[in-house]
């Protein structure tokens, strides 16, 4: 077997303190390798990882239709006025040191998550307290996406061990079936089958993570052997896995939405019409198929067809017409320059695109947004950085565009990350400099709203707004690529990325 870089996947495990071969051999482990670093115990920071691992739970679970259910509470009750929200706790359950869950533990958990960055702030508490064997929750107005929220791993419930008297969190001791056993940050984190496991127990002794920032590094580790589960695969790498005999690909369609961020306060994107042109000029349909090698992702929206409560399947398919664009512009007063850049007022329509390599694909396309935006007049300097640079940019006004992959499944409901990037004053991953009032009362109503109807019209007017405006653009709709060993059996792939299913996998005999 030939591998372009052969050592990469060894160095990376001697790096994380797991040298040799992973499950591939051990067969009692499973080895998960993905593009997140775990850097901390911190639930509101890293929790996705704890809670992808089966190691964090929370009060609320997730059904296969992606409607809220029953986790560490076995049901719940709201009052009429819906200012009152009564969680029934699951009793029996033990975390990984040995110590109960009550009420009062998890009522605590989630009064120090409200605290702290996270979908939970956005809830308008006025209580979280503990009633006999209720989480009894209060609200200054009612709030019917609460459950959703809950399902969030900034919710998840640890014991009071994981805190030191500071509240700071040094350890993650959650009620999972599996349980810490190290962390190596920012690279690696063991955990082992946990026996006291109020639920089914897994089937395999242990679980490995392993941060590798590549995705033909990921690649290369199935097939080395060093990993047994890959997930965010590029293209290459894919099509390599798919062709041999020993592993396996999946292709999932998620929540999340491949778009261009604008900060609408530069004068090249103030007007809607400018970035409908911008709109225009980009070839979807070329992106899907050159790029993600899927053709069904191209995005005439910005909400995928996995949200059916949000996705418009009425609205005309993506359109590339790059000379309307062109006549778009022209009409706006821009004109080709010297070097064919449009100018209007002595001002360039020039601007630095930022994005980050966490998601292969967003460089692709980034190169590729440059090459069609080119062809209409329009310069476009790409940057690659970190993530953080997107919200960073946008906190402190520097940002001119982002391409980023937004993943409007952190919750069950996209309500929650849609109020926090199209409210009033917009939100790192989405709007900037977006006035749109009109927009924001309504994603309230959705916020609130229990009724059906009067919900699904408040939805309605936000995604209207959204295809009208374009605060952002969208590009592609994302799919979760992964490869996995061909012996491991019972592997299921989360379209919310919520859990990598370890405790239902085994080895083939």
């Amino acid at each position: 077997m030939h591998f372009r870089h052969p050592v990469i996947a060894a160095a990376l495990l001697a790096a994380a303190g797991l040298g040799g071969a992973a499950g591939a051999q051990t067969r009692s482990a499973v080895s998960v390798a993905a593009p997140w670093h775990v850097n901390n115990y911190e639930p509101s920071q890293d929790g996705y990882i704890y809670q992808r691992m089966q190691i964090g739970e929370t009060l609320v679970d997730v059904c296969e239709d992606a409607a809220p259910c029953p986790g560490l509470a076995t049901g719940w009750t709201t009052s009429e006025d819906g200012l009152e929200w009564r969680f029934d706790l699951r009793q029996g359950v033990t975390f990984h040191d040995g110590s109960a869950m009550d009420a009062e533990i998890a009522a605590a958990n989630l009064r120090r998550a409200a605290e702290r960055p996270g979908v939970l702030a956005l809830v308008p508490l006025t209580a979280v307290v503990a009633e006999g064997d209720q989480v009894v929750i209060r609200l200054e107005t009612p709030f019917a996406a609460l459950p959703s929220v809950l399902a969030n791993y900034g919710a998840m419930i640890v014991a009071p061990a994981s805190f030191d008297a500071n509240g700071d969190a040094v350890a993650f001791i959650g009620t999972g079936p599996f349980r810490v056993v190290s962390m190596a940050p920012p690279l690696s984190l063991v955990a082992e089958r946990f026996d006291g496991y109020w639920g089914e127990a897994a089937h395999v002794a242990e679980v490995r993570y392993l941060s590798s920032h590549r995705p033909e590094t990921r690649a290369l580790m199935i097939e080395s052997g060093d990993a047994d589960l890959a997930l965010n695969l590029d293209k290459d790498g894919f099509d390599r896995l798919d062709a041999l005999d020993l592993s396996t690909v999946h292709a999932v369609p998620i929540p999340r939405t491949v778009l261009v961020k604008m900060n609408l306060a530069r004068p090249q994107l103030a007007e809607a019409e400018a970035r409908r042109a911008l709109s225009l000029a980009i070839d979807r349909e070329g992106v899907a198929i050159g790029i993600l090698d899927f053709p069904d992702a191209a995005a005439n929206q910005l909400f995928p067809p996995v949200l059916a409560g949000w996705h418009d399947a009425d609205q005309p398919a993506v359109v590339h017409d790059p000379e309307q664009a062109r006549e778009i512009l022209a009409g706006l007063g821009w004109a080709p320059g010297s070097d064919g850049v449009l100018v209007r007022d002595g001002e360039r329509f020039s601007l630095t695109l930022r994005t980050y390599p966490n998601r292969p694909e967003l460089p692709l396309i980034a190169a590729a947004l440059q090459d069609q935006w080119r062809d209409i007049g329009v310069e476009l300097k790409v940057s690659i950085g970190n993530s953080s640079d997107v919200p960073g940019g946008h906190q402190d006004g520097t940002l001119d565009m982002a391409l980023a992959a937004r993943n409007y499944g952190l919750t069950p409901d996209p309500i929650v990350n849609a109020f926090d990037d199209f409210k009033a004053g917009g939100g790192g991953w989405g709007a900037m400099n977006w006035d749109a009032p009109d927009v924001d009362a309504a994603l309230r109503v959705a916020l609130a709203e229990t009724d059906p109807a009067a919900r699904a019209g408040a939805i309605r007017a936000v995604t209207d707004a959204l295809q009208t405006e374009l605060p952002v653009i969208p590009v592609a709709w994302s799919m979760l690529t992964v490869g996995q060993s061909a012996a491991l059996q019972g592997v299921t792939i989360d379209p919310l990325e919520r859990s990598y299913g370890l405790s239902q996998v085994r080895w083939a005999d």
